[in-house]
């Protein structure tokens, strides 16, 4: 694909018995696919932190990239790729720099633009993550005249598994895709961002053209208010997460999928046997503008 470089094997090297991994390199400029005429502006961006705590940790680094698609999800023309630096105001803790290679020298009364970062989020149709409910909290909280954007996950608006994919991490996603990167470094987790959403899968669909229709569809975030610690294990399993804040287990549910899992609450969380402490769950409609607030 042309928005991918990659480097490091020539075709009479490639055996239909080995799986190649080529250097991932993502060029500025026209795709040479696609209408780039009237085109829609994505933003990718990532953040790499102190913490997990986005209300106590800071941010240490943030990335992001622009680029251009057309209706039928078809990246046009990719735009520059930009990182900055912040420093924290206190010691990064040794596994962030372990993991990041992110040290205090980096960070060192460094400063994010935050006029021209917060122009480029809020001219954007789209603004993408891998991780969107972790990355937006960073970025609403850091950059509130961008709060209220319109977000998508690459993680979680792409059904990765039903196109024979396994797991959900960038960097097997990658490798998956025949692509490895410096991962957890934020600028190259966005160009791996950008590579895997130009994916083109089995159907003809890029990922991003299945990304967009989900991140633009409705959802439903329910919470399991009043369950039982008994059925802990059954939610977690089933792929909610505990609010220690509200203290309720919750989930994000797709349109099309809410009455089967009104069903499965109804037998393993609110029937009488799982003594539960409340009657109901509850649901809460969200769209493109509110999910992963």
């Amino acid at each position: 694909m042309a928005i991918m470089e990659i480097t490091g094997v020539t075709a009479g090297e490639v055996d239909e018995d080995v799986r190649i991994l080529r250097r991932l390199e993502v060029k500025e400029g026209l795709t040479g696919r696609g209408v780039d005429e009237g085109a829609s502006v994505c933003v990718v961006v990532d953040v790499e932190t102190t913490g997990l705590d986005h209300e106590n940790d800071a941010i240490v680094q943030f990335a992001m990239r622009r680029f251009r698609f057309d209706a039928e999800g078809v990246i046009t023309r990719i735009g520059a790729s930009y990182a900055w630096y912040e420093d924290p105001g206190r010691p990064i803790p040794a596994g962030i720099t372990m993991l990041t290679g992110i040290g205090d020298d980096d960070v060192a009364a460094r400063r994010l633009p935050d006029n021209d970062i917060v122009k480029a989020l809020t001219r954007a149709t789209i603004l993408v993550a891998h991780h969107a409910d972790f990355d937006r909290k960073w970025v609403e909280r850091r950059f509130p005249a961008a709060a209220g954007l319109a977000w998508a996950c690459s993680m979680a608006d792409v059904p990765w598994e039903r196109h024979g994919f396994d797991g959900r991490k960038l960097g097997f996603l990658g490798m998956q895709a025949g692509f490895f990167y410096e991962a957890h470094r934020a600028d190259a987790d966005v160009d791996a961002v950008v590579a895997l959403l130009g994916h083109r899968f089995g159907d003809g669909r890029s990922a991003l053209s299945v990304m967009i229709e989900n991140a633009h569809a409705d959802s439903w975030f329910v919470r399991a208010w009043g369950a039982a610690f008994e059925v802990k294990d059954r939610l977690r399993a089933r792929g909610y997460r505990w609010n220690p804040d509200e203290r309720v287990w919750g989930k994000e549910v797709r349109e099309g999928d809410r009455q089967s899992e009104e069903f499965w609450l109804a037998a393993n969380v609110y029937a009488a046997e799982a003594k539960p402490r409340a009657l109901q769950p509850a649901f809460e409609r969200r769209t493109r503008w509110q999910r992963y607030a």
